[in-house]
């Protein structure tokens, strides 16, 4: 699932091509946005903002509308020229969007709607988001309460938890446990603040790296500082391979989280502390 680098990459990109133009055209293999776009009036008015809320995006166009998407698995924007050859199958778009010759495509996203902006500012989804790890007025004082009230939570879900820390994904939550020494299965009860604090300044300091310009050409996660293939990430996708740092074998097991089963990635070393099912 894209994470909050990746979405934040998307919505700067869409911003740059879509940004104060005027909507030429608006398409949707979903009956009910292709109604709203009727509805709104949504061809001839031009796009306000496009922006990043966590693992989801918002197009603002000017007069009140919004259109949000949420890419889970499989979804993705993309940008054309009109007349260009798409990557993906047409019968993928769920949103096509022209303003002039720009095309911007909503492929496979398992969430899309369109909103009057009222009903996006008491989104059920929306409104409970917890602060965005990368926004510029992040706040960091309220990410740690909102994770300390996790209570017996193990942290690796707890980290996934959007209302608590919006923009983490399993990449970011393995990654940044590892970074921090602290196992994945650890409740957050036990943690002091000190820890906590720790946790969300390395979160913050990993996905904010991931949209630089030389990250961005990468085209992946990058947490090692290393460029070359295999070498992007301490412990994510590593089970059973040598840790980096120790040369102890990676391990790996399910951790629930708030919305399903993820993987946990964790060096039994670096990372002490509780296992799966506890000590």
């Amino acid at each position: 699932m894209p994470e909050g680098d990746t979405i934040w990459r998307a919505a700067r990109a869409l911003q740059a091509a879509l940004g104060g133009r005027t909507v030429t055209g608006f398409k949707s293999s979903l009956p009910a946005v292709a109604a709203a776009a009727r509805r709104l009036g949504l061809v001839g008015r031009p796009v306000a903002t496009v922006e990043a809320r966590g693992k989801h995006l918002l197009v603002r166009f000017e007069g009140g509308a919004v259109l949000h998407t949420h890419q889970g698995m499989t979804g993705s924007w993309h940008l054309y020229r009109r007349g260009s050859r798409w990557r993906q199958a047409p019968h993928l778009a769920r949103v096509v969007l022209e303003a002039g010759e720009t095309v911007a495509v909503c492929f496979r996203a398992p969430q899309v709607e369109l909103l009057r902006a009222a009903e996006a500012d008491r989104h059920r989804i929306l409104v409970r988001l917890g602060p965005d790890v990368m926004a510029g007025g992040f706040d960091a004082a309220e990410a740690r309460v909102r994770l300390r009230a996790a209570g017996d939570e193990e942290i690796g879900a707890a980290l996934l938890d959007q209302s608590r820390l919006a923009g983490i994904g399993n990449v970011y939550k393995s990654e940044t446990l590892f970074l921090t020494g602290l196992s994945p299965f650890t409740s957050v009860a036990s943690l002091p603040d000190a820890d906590l604090d720790r946790l969300i300044a390395q979160a913050r300091r990993l996905l904010q790296a991931n949209v630089t310009a030389s990250a961005q050409r990468a085209g992946a996660y990058r947490t090692t500082g290393q460029a070359r293939p295999g070498a992007a990430l301490w412990v994510y996708g590593r089970a059973g391979q040598p840790c980096r740092r120790c040369g102890t074998l990676v391990r790996k097991a399910d951790q629930e989280s708030y919305d399903a089963d993820r993987v946990a990635y964790w060096c039994p070393t670096c990372q002490p502390g509780p296992g799966p099912g506890g000590p």
